[in-house]
């Protein structure tokens, strides 16, 4: 396995000094590269590790994020039963070749949702052979069996849990309109049980929120003082207001997946109808997709709300920033949010925002009025009420607006959430040191190359 030409291999060493760039294996086993924060937070974050002066390495499952070309990206293919296009096929006997394969498959077959054991497993097979070419690993939400592989071959683990997929299975199961419904939800989610095991015995979590860091106390068990709170960023030269796009005064633009009862969208088009019925004739554009077996497919095809609903995927940023641009109101309507990097985007676009109170989102936007108008998570009433008073008060949403800016642009960079991830490293390393002296194996730099039955080196550009 050799790196690309563009990317320069690290010099050969034992444990980091204090002030030595680190060598970082960064893995996320969904990198979805335009929505969904894993792909975001990947690219990002190795970005911006790359700009300090480290070198990072990712190693992903599909759908693989789209990096920087500084950054290796190692391809390591899942069966990808959970694909956009036929989500929930069925592999054939000839791609069962690892027991990495077996794993996916048969976890699959019982209901569980199988893509964080199975990557950990490939990525801690990677790893322990390239153990003496990394300072640590990094895990974007993983949270597989397979990170003890790695801490066993002498790799210190920190992991960053953006907020626990626990509180999606409450939501979930809640939402469950009967028994049959409710257990399948149940076994679906079963793997957060795993997950809590492996963040309990992680030297190091970083989280995005205080609001996550009380629910990954809660939920996963994992003692307060082991957990840092590192919050996201924005790239405010990308996500920037257009003065040469106008604003549509009937527009409303959410990020929300129709199929996550946890991202609301259900009450925004309750919101959405109540502003139509009342006269007003008000559009909503929905980043995200929509199945068209989804009970939201019904509901936007009906009634009041025919013709007035619109979903668009796999845009580029600046097509994302267009549609904020163009916004009249920005809509953030979790029920529970870990952080809310739509809601920054927003913000640094100057759109004017209405967020719930659900989870971090009164920490990321701002008090109720200042950078955001604010409504309880569920509240249909409440969101039709929020985006009205924006609507009616052209001098309110461009307060709000600017005030959103300012806020993105005093708080949330990729450059300050790398420096503070930095600061987190080198806690771990530095706890760890004497027993990483040991156990790390320096890489010969006249080795031969390598190469892996699960490890696909992405193509070059």
């Amino acid at each position: 396995m050799t790196l690309p030409r563009h990317v320069e291999a690290p010099a050969p060493r034992g444990s980091p000094g204090d002030e030595d760039p680190l060598r970082i294996a960064l893995l996320t086993y969904r990198g979805k590269p335009h929505c969904g924060g894993q792909g975001v937070y990947t690219r990002q974050l190795s970005k911006a590790l790359t700009d300090l002066g480290h070198h990072v390495e990712v190693f992903a499952g599909q759908p693989y994020p789209e990096l920087d070309e500084r950054v290796a990206l190692w391809r390591l293919p899942s069966l990808d039963i959970f694909n956009d296009h036929f989500p929930g096929r069925k592999p054939a006997f000839w791609e069962i070749n690892t027991l990495a394969d077996r794993i996916e498959l048969h976890s699959y077959r019982f209901g569980t949702f199988s893509e964080p054991l199975a990557f950990s497993v490939r990525a801690a097979a990677e790893l322990r052979r390239r153990a003496g070419e990394f300072d640590l690993v990094h895990d974007n939400q993983c949270l597989g069996y397979g990170l003890w592989g790695i801490q066993r071959a002498g790799l210190p683990v920190i992991a960053t849990i953006h907020h626990p997929i626990t509180v999606d299975r409450r939501l979930e199961m809640a939402k469950a309109r009967d028994r049959r419904e409710r257990f399948g939800k149940w076994r679906w989610y079963s793997f957060t049980r795993m997950q809590t095991r492996v963040a309990r015995r992680l030297p190091r979590v970083v989280t995005v929120s205080e609001s996550s860091r009380a629910d990954i106390c809660r939920d996963h068990r994992v003692a307060p003082e082991r957990i840092a709170v590192v919050p996201v960023g924005v790239d405010p030269e990308v996500f920037r207001p257009r003065s040469d796009v106008a604003r549509q005064p009937d527009l409303i633009v959410t990020t929300a997946s129709a199929d996550v009862a946890m991202k609301g969208l259900q009450h925004l088009l309750e919101a959405l109808d109540r502003l139509r019925r009342a006269g007003r004739d008000v559009r909503l554009t929905v980043i995200g997709k929509l199945r068209d077996d989804s009970p939201t497919s019904d509901s936007v095809a009906r009634g009041s709300l025919a013709g007035a609903v619109r979903f668009v995927s796999d845009l580029s940023e600046e097509e994302v920033v267009a549609l904020y641009a163009e916004a009249a109101v920005a809509v953030v309507p979790s029920l529970y949010e870990g952080f809310s990097l739509p809601a920054i985007e927003a913000m640094s676009c100057s759109a004017p925002l209405v967020a719930t109170t659900g989870g971090a989102l009164p920490e990321v936007v701002g008090a109720d009025g200042v950078a955001a108008l604010l409504v309880p998570p569920g509240d249909a009433a409440a969101l039709a009420a929020a985006i009205a008073r924006i609507l009616d008060d052209a001098a309110l949403a461009r307060r709000l607006g600017e005030a959103g800016r300012r806020r993105v642009l005093e708080r949330w960079s990729w450059r300050l959430t790398a420096e503070r991830t930095v600061e987190q490293y080198r806690t771990v390393l530095a706890a760890a040191g004497p027993v990483r002296r040991i156990m790390t194996r320096t890489p010969d730099a006249a080795a031969p190359e390598r190469s892996s039955r699960c490890a696909e080196r992405a193509p070059l550009p």
